[in-house]
């Protein structure tokens, strides 16, 4: 292999690959629900595999913790997502690298939903990235606590936990919005992130408190669980 290909080899490793895939595979199911029925239609959300917590406790598909994440109700719904996918994703992939990044934004994703089953809206239907997205903005904003001497990285987390939190008290105010899927999303991208730490930078982050993060993950996700069956009555 010669230097030209070598060189053309990490300019292509380096673009954001991921956030790219999980765009395009976002997009083409976005276009099959809207193809089959129309992206706002329930029974065509469910059929999709939107969160829907009847599906999941009378049928046992709990493949419905993951796929959410991947759908959308509505064209602005899909296009604020992907938009904010593609800027906010394609720096935490420069950041993490390629695969801490995916696990983050699946990890994330799977805690909102598991969080949004156990304490959201008992009847309602959701879908959308915004789990994903929320664990991303949670990857970037910690950070803030392992390079707070670096200023372009601080700049940036001020940035994010401001957005964070102008969110999250809008989303009060919206019955439309999941806000405990968004809150479940942040919590598990601040403790994957944390667990995962950032390539080449490892020391800045300890590693009794990376293990502790990823049992503190594990944890939240079995205890939601648990609640969330018990409540509605599968556990005794």
């Amino acid at each position: 292999m010669n230097y030209q290909t070598q060189m053309k080899i990490k300019r292509i490793l380096k673009q954001p690959l991921i956030t790219y895939i999980l765009l395009g595979i976002t997009t083409i199911i976005f276009l099959g629900t809207e193809l089959s029925g129309g992206s706002e239609n329930s029974m065509v959300l469910i059929r999709w595999g939107a969160m829907s917590r009847s599906e999941i406790l009378n049928l046992h598909e709990y493949w419905r913790f993951f796929t959410p994440m991947f759908l959308h109700i509505g064209w602005l719904h899909f296009a604020v997502n992907m938009v904010t996918l593609y800027y906010v994703g394609s720096q935490v992939e420069n950041i993490y690298g390629h695969w801490r990044y995916l696990l983050i934004y699946l990890l994330s994703g799977i805690a909102g939903n598991v969080v949004s089953f156990t304490f959201g809206s008992p009847l309602s239907i959701s879908a959308g990235a915004s789990t994903s997205l929320f664990g991303l903005f949670g990857a970037f904003v910690i950070l803030g606590r392992h390079f707070r001497n670096n200023p372009a990285i601080t700049f940036m987390v001020q940035r994010y936990t401001t957005f964070i939190v102008i969110n999250l008290i809008f989303n009060l105010f919206s019955s439309s919005v999941d806000i405990m899927g968004h809150i479940g999303g942040l919590i598990g991208g601040l403790l994957v992130a944390s667990t995962l730490a950032v390539p080449d930078h490892s020391e800045e982050f300890n590693i009794h408190e990376r293990i502790i993060s990823g049992i503190i993950f594990v944890f939240l996700l079995v205890v939601c669980l648990a609640l969330g069956f018990k409540k509605f009555g599968l556990l005794v």
